[in-house]
């Protein structure tokens, strides 16, 4: 057989030489007629052992020649093909290529395959590292909702709750607006004497806040379970978040009241919080204002006159909130505010008592365009 090139491989071989690809070229007995210098280095093969070879001399594994012969009979049924593969390389190493096989007739006659290698194996290694990055990344983000199923069930923690004490039935509503946020409240009786009722509401969403929220709690326990009265409490909240926790635009607001058991007398104190309201069936809700201004930014936010006394009477209902309820939006951008939630105080006022919560968090949703997007918390006190 002579071993002279046709002129046509020839001239095409010099172009093919040129090329960043390995390529080769093998007639339709798979005899191989070219081989480029990239395809010897890819291969480590020397071309003299490659050309004029059956090509299925490359292939020590029967079901890579199988597949090769699969990508060369598809390019004659349909001019090309283009597949991933991997190519042997000598000492029987894998070389992750891309395929491209394309038929084409021989001036002589008969037909012949050009197939061009490219290299992947960079590719293929940066693949293997994105893969490896994500289950880092996957197993973190399963560590992360892991701690934040057990951050919300630590947060529920601090969700008021409903109870009857004496003359008083009390009901809560309580709900992050995310898994986690920075309201929290507290309903807890002193000994025999009082009653004590607690909404609060650090700035921002999420972990931070709800961390926060968990401080601040703890230590109004303390404060409580000193009977420390209202105003002093709300000092001793004010500056441990300065002195410990302060960060630029970071504040919190609270209300507070303290019954006694009788249901007779309330002493109060909110601190920059929407004003709490008591309300007698269908009149109208008397408001409680803060005296102070928001907590953890400022020495001086506690007025020194900063608890209300209170008398109250049979029937009174006492509303606590947080500006979840007042703080919403209708379709047309207007915010219920404080003198929305009072008028549907007013109106939820004439339900029974064990329907108002449902009544009040209803209008409210009613009002509101779209999903809540800010914690609420709310407490109902009944005096009978």
């Amino acid at each position: 057989m002579s071993t002279e090139k046709p002129q046509w491989l020839q001239q095409m071989g010099a172009i093919l030489e040129t090329l960043n690809d390995g390529v080769v070229i093998a007639d339709d007995s798979n005899q191989v007629l070219f081989a480029n210098a990239v395809f010897e280095e890819m291969t480590g093969i020397p071309r003299s052992e490659i050309i004029g070879t059956d090509a299925r001399q490359l292939y020590d594994r029967a079901e890579e020649f199988a597949l090769a012969q699969a990508f060369h009979q598809r390019a004659l049924e349909v001019g090309r093909s283009r597949e991933e593969f991997f190519l042997p390389t000598k000492g029987g190493g894998r070389l992750p290529v891309v395929v491209s096989v394309r038929a084409m007739r021989r001036p002589e006659g008969g037909r012949c395959a050009i197939v061009t290698l490219t290299d992947i194996s960079e590719q293929k290694r940066t693949e293997e590292k994105l893969r490896a990055a994500n289950a880092r990344l996957e197993e973190q983000q399963r560590e992360i909702e892991q701690d934040l199923v057990l951050a919300a069930r630590v947060q529920q923690s601090l969700a008021p709750k409903p109870i009857f004490w004496g003359s008083m039935r009390v009901d809560t509503f309580f709900q992050p607006a995310h898994t986690i946020g920075g309201d929290f409240g507290l309903v807890t009786p002193l000994g025999e004497e009082h009653l004590n009722l607690l909404v609060g509401d650090v700035s921002g969403h999420g972990v931070s806040s709800a961390l926060v929220a968990n401080r601040v709690y703890s230590e109004t326990i303390t404060q409580l379970g000193n009977r420390a009265p209202l105003a002093d409490m709300l000092r001793r909240l004010n500056s441990l978040v300065i002195q410990n926790i302060a960060a630029q635009g970071f504040f919190f607001t609270l209300a507070a009241a303290r019954i006694d058991r009788t249901g007779r007398t309330m002493e109060y104190a909110g601190a920059g919080h929407p004003p709490a309201m008591i309300v007698q069936p269908g009149g109208d809700p008397r408001l409680l204002p803060s005296r102070s201004t928001i907590l953890g930014t400022l020495p001086d936010a506690v007025d020194a006159d900063a608890a209300l006394n209170i008398e109250m009477e049979p029937g009174d209902r006492v509303v606590l909130y947080t500006d979840g309820l007042t703080d919403v939006f209708d379709s047309h951008g207007e915010m219920l505010e404080v003198e929305g939630v009072q008028n549907i105080v007013r109106e939820t006022s004439l339900l029974p008592f064990s329907e108002m919560k449902h009544g009040i968090l209803n209008r409210v949703t009613d009002w509101r365009d779209g999903p809540s997007v800010d914690d609420v918390t709310l407490v109902l006190v009944e005096v009978r």
